[in-house]
């Protein structure tokens, strides 16, 4: 009997054992989201790649593609089109994109101060914005340059008809160097300034914010208007990420200018060098939150500058507050 009882127990604790254990741990699929930059990978992107390589966009249970554009001027449009999640866009532009009709709404903010400039070699002669009259400007993103161009010459008692625009998509240094053009406008004064001091010249920089222009964000992200609540918690959760990838690389440069390298080593030149160190800096500390007074006030600018019709549009119809909660 003693014998049966222990074989009794024996079964019931083996049931036991099958019925409790812990099934096997699956892991929640990963929400997609592809980001269009706006140029190729460079510096300026230091938060998402520093995200995507250390893990943190998995950690948010997101999985990232980040894509550089054909032509500067694609990302936005594809956005647009429900075939890419998000952009890096610029705040100026997407006053004229929202007046344009197409669904974009910014969502956070990467770097939020003016990169841009009108460039000239300095050896070219040129000392005044007036003296560009006749002159060819290269540029690469329609839009909003030439509408900026258009306000710097504005103050000089010039329009865009007294000059020659040529876009020459990625290539503006080269184009100016080449004096394919005699001055670029677009042009990143963390960026094309080295770029063009490497080659042994020296630019003369023409800042839009000394020239009537109030202070904007440079590098946004924007995501459809029509899908923004569905991807509400995902967008929250890839802002998380970058928030924390700016936060370590602006802790250690070096460190993410190494992790940039390894993960992009055509990029590991002496160009990218000076880039990053002056870059890093700018990022924001908190990309999600929005500056309401800052794009009210440049919503003022462009209607005044007759770029969007007054009345047409309201802060709220082109930029949110998605602070993670």
């Amino acid at each position: 009997m003693k014998k049966v009882l222990a074989a009794i127990a024996l079964c019931l604790g083996l049931t036991t054992t099958l019925t409790f254990s812990a099934a096997p741990a699956v892991a929640a699929p990963l929400t997609k989201l592809t980001v269009m930059l706006e140029w190729f990978v460079n510096p300026d992107h230091a938060p998402l790649i520093v995200a995507q390589e250390k893990g943190y966009f998995k950690a948010e249970g997101l999985e990232v593609s980040i894509v550089a554009p054909a032509d500067p001027n694609d990302s936005p449009k594809l956005v647009a089109a429900g075939k890419a999640d998000l952009a890096v866009d610029y705040q100026p532009h997407l006053y004229l994109q929202a007046a344009q009709g197409l669904p974009l709404i910014r969502v956070g903010t990467l770097i939020p101060q003016p990169l841009n400039s009108l460039m000239v070699l300095e050896d070219s002669g040129i000392t005044s914005i007036a003296q560009l009259k006749g002159k060819k400007i290269g540029y690469s993103v329609s839009g909003f340059e030439e509408a900026l161009l258009g306000t710097m010459l504005k103050k000089h008692g010039l329009t865009l008809q007294d000059v020659e625009l040529i876009n020459v998509n990625f290539s503006l240094s080269p184009a100016l160097l080449t004096k394919r053009v005699d001055a670029i406008i677009g042009a990143f004064r963390n960026f094309e300034g080295h770029q063009i001091a490497l080659e042994g010249k020296k630019a003369r920089v023409f800042l839009p914010e000394q020239e009537g222009m109030p202070q904007y964000d440079e590098l946004i992200f924007i995501a459809n208007k029509n899908t923004l609540e569905a991807k509400k918690p995902a967008l929250q959760a890839f802002l998380r990420a970058i928030t924390k990838a700016t936060a370590d690389v602006k802790a250690n440069p070096e460190a993410g200018f190494a992790l940039f390298k390894k993960t992009y080593p055509e990029n590991a030149n002496p160009l990218n060098t000076l880039a990053w160190k002056d870059t890093i800096p700018l990022f924001s500390n908190t990309p999600a939150t929005l500056d309401v007074q800052r794009y009210q006030t440049f919503l003022e600018y462009v209607e005044q500058q007759g770029l969007v019709k007054k009345g047409a549009l309201k802060v709220k119809d082109v930029a949110v507050d998605l602070t993670p909660q």
